[in-house]
């Protein structure tokens, strides 16, 4: 959707921001038992490292990843934009969670070596079924909202959708 350099800076920053408030506040409710008022603000104590994070994986392995199997599986040029975003949220969901499960097995949960591969498997299946709805019915939905104002951008086409450097 972004159409150059310093708007896909933006998107990243936004697109993680969404995803990382969202995934800790839901982390947060499970080991509180349940939402309560005052867990809306918790996740804002690890948000900047934790947006790293996802900015660095999502660039480095995740986007690739959802870049490429979207364009090996649709036509871009030929496919409804929605399905697009649909199949980029669904394998961008599907890179990052196992690996963002792993960052927070290793720094926030820390279990005994014996018990580490575990914890993050029971990690990856606890958030993936939530980051996959939170990325594709909320944060991807008010992320792109947030772009399209920003930039003034039109709604995208299939191809636009994936990319134009996944359909060389």
């Amino acid at each position: 959707m972004p159409t150059n350099r310093a708007q896909r800076i933006v998107f990243s920053i936004l697109m993680a921001f969404a995803m990382v408030y969202g995934m800790e506040l839901y982390n947060q409710a499970l080991m509180a038992g349940g939402l309560a008022t005052e867990l809306f603000l918790t996740p804002f104590a690890d948000i900047i490292p934790l947006m790293v994070a996802v900015i660095v994986l999502e660039s480095l392995i995740g986007g690739k990843i959802a870049h490429h199997l979207t364009a090996k599986l649709l036509d871009p040029a030929k496919s409804p934009a929605l399905l697009c975003t649909v199949f980029m949220g669904a394998f961008t969901c599907w890179s990052m969670c196992p690996m963002m499960s792993l960052v927070a097995t290793i720094v926030f949960k820390q279990p005994p070596l014996g018990q580490f591969v575990a914890t993050w498997l029971q990690t990856v299946a606890f958030n993936f079924p939530m980051a996959l709805l939170w990325q594709l019915f909320v944060a991807g939905p008010a992320v792109r909202a947030v772009a399209r104002v920003l930039y003034r951008l039109p709604v995208l086409t299939g191809g636009e959708a994936v990319g134009r450097k996944v359909q060389a």
